[in-house]
C-alpha cells in the first residue's frame, strides 16, 4: 500500500479531532485484569460489548482463573454465555483456551502477539485488544465498528480486517495505535450508527465519502 503524507496528516487531523470530542475514551469492554479481557473478547465476536458486559458481570465470579474455565462443564458453561450467541463454539474455544494457558504459559497470559494469536479462540482482532488494552503493546484492533468508519473516512476501500490494520498503522504514529480503535468505535455507537447515522451532529462530515454523497444542498 502507498501511503504518502499527504494521506498521514490527513488521518491525524481526523483522529485529533475524535481525540477532543472523546478525550477519556477507553475500552468498552469491562475488566480488571489481562485474563478477563481476553474472555471478553472472545465473547464479545457477533455480540455487543454491552451485552458482553453483563454476561461477565456473573460469569468472572463463577470463573476466575483458567483452571476453572479449563474444568468447566461445558454444557453449563454454554448456558452462562448464551446470550452472547455462538455460545457452544465460544465455551469450546474458551476452555481449550484455558488448558493451553495452563499448559504452555504457566496460567498466565502471554503479552506476546504472536503467542497470542495461536491461543485457541483467538484472531488478530482480539490479539490486538488483549496486547493493546492488558500491556500497553501498539495495536489496532479492526472490529465491525473500525471496518465500516475505515471506509467512510477514505483511510481505505476493503472489508478486509487485515489490509484494514495494516493501513491504519501505516497512516499513524504508534502512539495513535491502541486508542485509535476506540476512538473510532465510540464514534460508530454514539453518531455514526450504521442503520441511522447522525451526520447533522457529526464533526467528520468534511472526510465522509458518505455524506458527500448524500448530503442535501
Amino acid at each position: 500500500m502507498n501511503t504518502d503524507k499527504k494521506d498521514k496528516n490527513r488521518a491525524i487531523e481526523i483522529f485529533n479531532i475524535l481525540k477532543e470530542e472523546y478525550p477519556n475514551v477507553k475500552p468498552a469492554l469491562d475488566y480488571s485484569n489481562p485474563f478477563e479481557l481476553l474472555i471478553a473478547t472472545i465473547l464479545s465476536a457477533q455480540c455487543t460489548d454491552a451485552r458482553v458486559n453483563i454476561v461477565t458481570k456473573s460469569l468472572f465470579n463463577k470463573y476466575q482463573s483458567p483452571d476453572d474455565y479449563a474444568n468447566a462443564i461445558p454444557e453449563e458453561l454454554e448456558k452462562d454465555i448464551y446470550s452472547t450467541g455462538f455460545y457452544r463454539q465460544k465455551a469450546k474455544s474458551i476452555i481449550v483456551c484455558c488448558k493451553e494457558l495452563i499448559e504452555k504459559h504457566n496460567s498466565k497470559v502471554p503479552s506476546d502477539f504472536d503467542e497470542l494469536t495461536k491461543l485457541s479462540g483467538v484472531g488478530r482482532k482480539t490479539a490486538s485488544v488483549v496486547a493493546g488494552n492488558a500491556f500497553g503493546i501498539p495495536a489496532i484492533a479492526v472490529d465491525t465498528h473500525v471496518k465500516r468508519l475505515s471506509n467512510l473516512l477514505d483511510f481505505i476501500e476493503s472489508d478486509n480486517p487485515d489490509k484494514i490494520e495494516l493501513k491504519l498503522k501505516e497512516l499513524l504514529p504508534e502512539s495513535y495505535w491502541i486508542n485509535s480503535s476506540h476512538l473510532l468505535a465510540t464514534h460508530g455507537r454514539i453518531i455514526c450508527n450504521a442503520k441511522k447515522p447522525k451526520c447533522d451532529f457529526c464533526n467528520l462530515t468534511n472526510y465522509c465519502i458518505f455524506y458527500k454523497k448524500n448530503a442535501r444542498n
